[in-house]
């Protein structure tokens, strides 16, 4: 039910006015602009906690933290005071020229605290973007700057997996494993290729166990460093669990062989945790959660929940010792590295979260009880597989729950279930016929009923289309 204050702040926004100049000026990421001319752009005029507004009145509850990233939920007071106040005493200076600003010093120093030390390896450094995206063509320039001074410089190829993503600027794009990116640009760039993902319900064999397809999945890895060449390869590129893929979550077997792996062969091992780290997963980093050893880490969005653009990479002691002690210039950098609001609100951000202890509810109480919520999906018509890990989930939609026959893209089932997920004011998200979610870590046992609830009618509601067209067996 709308409240005054929502009616008073939809009612003054144009929302005809506002879509006219969007389609006259403003082109939107990952859009087919005709499409968007055509319909019109859903304005959002205020978020609070979970929920966010449209400029009609309508409430949704966003169940996607905007783009993975409003961990401690909209509306926090602290994280504009943190902004406004650091704004008012120094709003901007660059980190060129052997400079620096104390609250990207002092963040560097908190977030080298908060990532755990595994087999004696530590993070103790950190390269400031504003971007996953800058950040992993941050990794790129450190991972090939890090092979040249050891004398190896034939090592260039980074390997990335098939459905990953990384980005969307040209390096971030070509790590990325998505066939619809490299289909523009001329992508991937020279030495990155690809592995296959380690998506069981998709690529298993019949009678295959979990544990054994991720042993299987990982040595895909393996294959690729030997047809390429062991001295020919620098780093392997892989996020934790696949977010903007579909939510794929490897199987426990699948990281400690790929550990095994990288280890055998001496090469870089890149944890993009842009959207796993800072509590996604009920975890400061989520590769303690999976008991991995990276040398890089990539954050992003979280590390302020998204109130401000932020994003960096952490570097490990095997790789920042080699860059510090053979010397000479790295040569690479961003205008805003290091901008001093964005890392005053991002210590403001941990500080919060750690007060709330967000990555323990959702390792304690949220996450499994989103976990036993979720599962249950599974025995909906609709759905092939529902599975979490900590606070995000994706189910799978097929045509056949016996057979996994998937429904004719053209239909375009999984576009069909997210426009009644708005029209029933929920904000999930479809990747082809995956529907996947990541919400807020500040939510109630009460809200996650609230919301599947929500799923479970946008669920039957497409069922019920689907069955009208005579689409569903």
């Amino acid at each position: 039910m709308n409240t005054a204050a929502d009616t008073t702040a939809s009612n003054s926004v144009n929302t005809a006015l506002i879509q006219t100049l969007d389609r006259e000026h403003f082109l939107h990421p990952f859009t087919d602009f005709k499409d968007l001319a055509a319909r019109g752009s859903r304005v959002i005029i205020r978020g609070e906690g979970i929920y966010v507004w449209d400029s009609e009145g309508q409430k949704m509850l966003d169940a996607m933290s905007g783009l993975w990233c409003v961990n401690v939920g909209y509306g926090r007071k602290e994280l504009a005071d943190a902004a406004y106040q650091q704004m008012m005493t120094l709003p901007y200076y660059n980190s060129f020229f052997q400079t620096t600003n104390v609250p990207a010093v002092q963040l560097a120093t908190r977030l080298a605290a908060l990532a755990p030390k595994v087999d004696g390896r530590a993070f103790e450094h950190v390269f400031y973007s504003s971007s996953g995206s800058e950040s992993n063509d941050s990794n790129v320039r450190m991972v090939r700057r890090y092979w040249d001074l050891l004398g190896q410089p034939l090592r260039k190829v980074i390997i990335g997996r098939n459905n990953g993503y990384h980005g969307s600027t040209m390096a971030g794009a070509s790590l990325s494993g998505m066939s619809a990116m490299h289909a523009q640009g001329d992508l991937p760039i020279p030495n990155i290729t690809h592995i296959e993902q380690p998506y069981f319900y998709a690529l298993g064999k019949p009678g295959e166990t979990s544990a054994e397809f991720g042993v299987r999945a990982a040595r895909w890895l393996e294959e690729k460093i030997l047809a390429i060449g062991p001295h020919k390869v620098a780093a392997f590129i892989a996020e934790p669990v696949q977010g903007a893929g579909g939510v794929i979550i490897p199987p426990d077997s699948y990281w400690p062989e790929i550990q095994r792996i990288v280890d055998k062969y001496g090469i870089l091992l890149i944890s993009d945790e842009v959207i796993c780290a800072f509590g996604r997963v009920g975890h400061w980093f989520a590769y303690e959660k999976f008991g991995y050893r990276p040398d890089l880490v990539t954050f992003a969005k979280a590390v302020t929940s998204g109130y401000i653009p932020l994003g960096g990479v952490m570097v490990g002691d095997r790789v920042a010792k080699v860059l510090i002690e053979q010397g000479g210039e790295f040569n690479h950098g961003y205008t805003y590295s290091g901008h001093p609001v964005a890392c005053a609100v991002a210590l403001a951000n941990l500080d919060l979260m750690e007060r709330e202890n967000l990555p323990g509810r959702v390792r304690g109480d949220i996450g499994p009880y989103l976990a036993r919520a979720f599962t249950q999906l599974n025995e909906h018509p609709l759905v092939g597989a529902a599975e979490s890990c900590g606070f995000m989930a994706g189910l799978v939609m097929v045509k056949n729950k016996a057979t996994k026959a998937a429904f004719d893209p053209n239909l375009e089932v999984g576009m069909r279930c997210r426009s009644l997920c708005f029209k029933n004011g929920l904000v999930m998200r479809a990747v082809g016929d995956r529907m996947i979610i990541a919400p807020p870590l500040i939510m109630t046992h009460e809200q996650i009923d609230e919301m599947m609830a929500l799923i479970r009618r946008c669920l039957d509601g497409t069922l019920a289309e689907l069955r009208a067209a005579g689409q569903f067996e």
